[in-house]
C-alpha cells in the first residue's frame, strides 16, 4: 500500500512541476494577439492536471476517480496540441518544446493506465 501512496504522490508532484513548466513557457510567449491567446489556452489547459488528480485521488466511488481522471487526460490531451500549435507557428523554437511535449506524453501514459487499471477493477468487483 505504501508504494500505492508513493506512487500517486509522486503523479502528482510530476502534474505540478508540469503546470510550473506550462506557467514559465506561457510567459516566455510574444505580448502580441496571438500570443496572448496561445497563452491563456495553454495555461488553462496545462494548469490544470494538478488540480484535477488532487480531486480524483478524493473521489467519493471509482465511477468518479474515472470521470476525473478522464479530466486530467484531456486536459493533458489539449495541452499536447497546443505544444504544438505554438512549435508549427514558430510562437516558441520547436527544440524548445521536444521535452515539454516529452513529458505530456509521459503524464498521458500514465493517466491512461490509472484509468484503465481503475476500470478493470471496477469490473471484476461486485460493487463496481
Amino acid at each position: 500500500m505504501q508504494d500505492k501512496i508513493a506512487l500517486s504522490d509522486q503523479f502528482e508532484e510530476r502534474l505540478i512541476e508540469f503546470a510550473a513548466t506550462i506557467i514559465s513557457l506561457a510567459g516566455r510567449l510574444a505580448k502580441t494577439f496571438q500570443g496572448r491567446h496561445v497563452a491563456n489556452q495553454i495555461l488553462r489547459s496545462g494548469t490544470a492536471g494538478a488540480p484535477n488528480y488532487a480531486e480524483a485521488r478524493g473521489a467519493e466511488s471509482r465511477a468518479d476517480f474515472i470521470h476525473k481522471m478522464r479530466i486530467v487526460q484531456k486536459e493533458l490531451n489539449e495541452t499536447a496540441v497546443w505544444i504544438r500549435i505554438m512549435a508549427k507557428s514558430s510562437l516558441i523554437a520547436p527544440e524548445l518544446l521536444v521535452d515539454i511535449l516529452a513529458e505530456n506524453k509521459e503524464l498521458c501514459r500514465i493517466a491512461s493506465a490509472s484509468i484503465k487499471t481503475a476500470r478493470t477493477h471496477a469490473a471484476a468487483s461486485p460493487f463496481g
